[in-house]
């Protein structure tokens, strides 16, 4: 039996994308060859590691302790590759990086720009995903790093602050509450919303907020994205709540009113995890430096 890093990653990715083909893709392999190389391995095996159907493919309890070993596998390879490139040249470090929606649209760009700029050994890989599905990657070890919310878990992970904001509501120009210089999200309840989709951690903590006072919101609609709620707003749909980074940034190009919360749950808090620091391969310890001494520095400014 006979498994190279190349079938390993194969397999990482086809669970991941849920099909064969799309694994293919995030392998960069021609779908014949990936095909081929995932009957091999289960020919090697003797016993199916995925389940066929017309939804996708999942992995089978094979399949399930083939792909344990591959995350470990292809871990230690990157720990080796990182520990190696202290003592050669042209060896490159590839970060695998998740962030949720606040932070894309705050602080993290720069930071990962910043880094990029005087680090050109190292590339990134950066996806968005929501918070929830961050800590279960790095749980699982698809990635190194994770910038999330501090409202998701992070039982078994590290983390350490990343950067601050609060949450204001967004309202059209003509609406009465837009009189008013703050507001409570009392006074909110009863109208029409603006949200993002079902499972982003910061709108699942405004709803708790707001069963919370006894009332759920009426979601008229759910849009995927800050700029797209902004834009809803703006056309009089209802009304929203977001982080204020990212309703000022939109409210550049649209016309609505901004208004801080007074409740103290409004202000939220973007975390940095990884599984492990001290087992993360060399090229990323510097980046995940850089992204703690960027929270350290936020704090000592509040």
């Amino acid at each position: 039996m006979r498994f190279d890093l190349v079938d390993m990653r194969l397999f990482l990715a086809v669970v991941a994308a849920g099909s064969i083909t799309g694994g293919a893709e995030r392998a960069g392999l021609a779908l014949a060859s990936a095909s081929a190389r995932i009957k091999g391995m289960e020919a090697a095996v003797g016993t199916a590691l995925l389940t066929r159907s017309r939804a996708g493919v999942v992995a089978t309890p094979a399949g399930e302790a083939l792909l344990h070993h591959a995350r470990l596998m292809v871990q230690q390879t990157e720990i080796m590759r990182g520990e190696l490139a202290r003592y050669g040249k042209g060896l490159k470090g590839h970060v695998r990086l998740w962030c949720n929606t606040a932070a894309l649209a705050g602080p993290l760009p720069q930071a990962v720009g910043a880094f990029l700029a005087r680090h050109p050994d190292v590339d990134m890989d950066l996806e968005e995903h929501p918070s929830r599905r961050i800590a279960e990657a790095l749980v699982q070890g698809r990635i190194h790093l994770g910038v999330l919310s501090d409202a998701v878990d992070t039982e078994g992970l590290e983390a350490a602050p990343f950067s601050s904001d609060a949450l204001v509501a967004l309202l059209p120009g003509t609406h009465p509450l837009a009189e008013r210089p703050t507001l409570r999200l009392g006074d909110l309840l009863g109208e029409p919303f603006v949200g993002l989709p079902a499972g982003n951690a910061m709108q699942e903590l405004v709803t708790r907020q707001a069963l919370r006072l006894g009332a759920p919101l009426k979601y008229r609609v759910r849009m995927n994205g800050f700029a797209a709620v902004a834009e809803m707003v703006e056309a009089g749909v209802g009304l929203a709540i977001l982080p204020r980074s990212a309703a000022l940034r939109a409210q550049a190009l649209r016309r609505f009113v901004v208004r801080p919360l007074a409740e103290s749950w409004s202000r939220r808090h973007l975390m940095v995890a990884v599984r492990q620091a001290a087992a993360l391969p060399a090229y990323v310890r510097p980046f995940l430096a850089h992204l703690v001494s960027i929270g350290q520095g936020e704090a000592r400014d509040v």
